[in-house]
């Protein structure tokens, strides 16, 4: 069976960093067995031989309609799939599916028939929103971080406004790297669609949503940039709470130092 990556450079360029990620998310312990999921557009590096590849499973429904997305490709990783075994070879984890003209239905064309994320709506809406807006992102990460969903365990950090301005205080790499900050959805069931609806308002406030109890939705312009992002905001975390078990609450940086960084470095408060 021929791959899609074989003389495709630029695309296996673009899944191999996509591996590195999965590694990354591996190693630290926020992919457990099959959890998280990613998608990345692909668009960019579809040629007229991918254009007319034939499609290797039925049309399938997306759930809602998504106008921003006709003509779009999608590399997706596959439901059930590791992303330990995705960091080895992406298109044994995963699949490409391509956007039908009606914005409401995919196919699967490479490398075998392997069923998208049951996230995919809301990593689709998000796409679709994106491309709306003309962001230039094209990664939409949710992985499980440690110390952020630990925190999201208890009701004195589940204000999107008090935790943004903890995890701020606490290094300036934080601000400076995640200057968006960090918006918080209550609970809802995994997959829902009031799960995905109260994903897509909060990131157009901030770079990463925390689910409560549950787990990070990042968007970048790479999938290492979504990654970038989840961990220095759980770097943050990390600090605050190594602090916590040693007996004492840190102190942070004082509004004054962080107001500092954002006007010395010129940081964006919104997108």
């Amino acid at each position: 069976m021929t791959q899609i990556l074989n003389n495709r450079p630029e695309l296996k360029k673009a899944l191999d960093s996509v591996a590195e990620v999965t590694g990354y998310l591996w190693q630290k312990g926020w992919a457990e067995r099959n959890g998280g999921n990613l998608t990345l557009n692909i668009t960019e590096f579809v040629d007229d031989e991918m254009k007319a590849m034939p499609a290797i499973s039925k049309v399938l429904p997306i759930g809602v309609t998504l106008p921003n997305l006709k003509g779009c490709y999608f590399y997706c990783k596959g439901t059930g799939k590791r992303m330990r075994d995705l960091a080895r070879d992406p298109m044994c984890a995963g699949s490409i599916v391509r956007i039908l003209d009606d914005c409401a239905h995919y196919e699967i064309i490479a490398d075998s028939p392997i069923v998208p994320t049951s996230e995919l709506p809301s990593h689709l809406a998000l796409q679709d929103y994106m491309i709306g807006c003309g962001t230039g992102y094209k990664a939409t990460l949710h992985t499980h971080p440690i110390e952020l969903v630990a925190m999201s365990h208890s009701q004195e950090y589940l204000d999107s406004e008090k935790l943004t301005q903890i995890l701020w205080s606490m290094i300036p790499e934080t601000l400076a790297f995640a200057p968006l900050g960090i918006g918080v959805v209550p609970y809802a069931l995994p997959s829902s669609v009031e799960l995905a609806e109260a994903t897509l308002e909060l990131i157009k406030r901030y770079d990463v949503v925390l689910w409560e109890k549950h787990g990070t939705v990042a968007v970048g312009k790479d999938m290492m940039e979504a990654f970038d992002q989840t961990d220095v905001l759980n770097k943050a975390a990390t600090i605050y709470m190594t602090a916590k078990n040693f007996g004492f609450t840190a102190e942070g940086m004082t509004p004054e130092a962080v107001h500092e960084i954002r006007t010395v470095f010129n940081l964006p408060d919104k997108r």
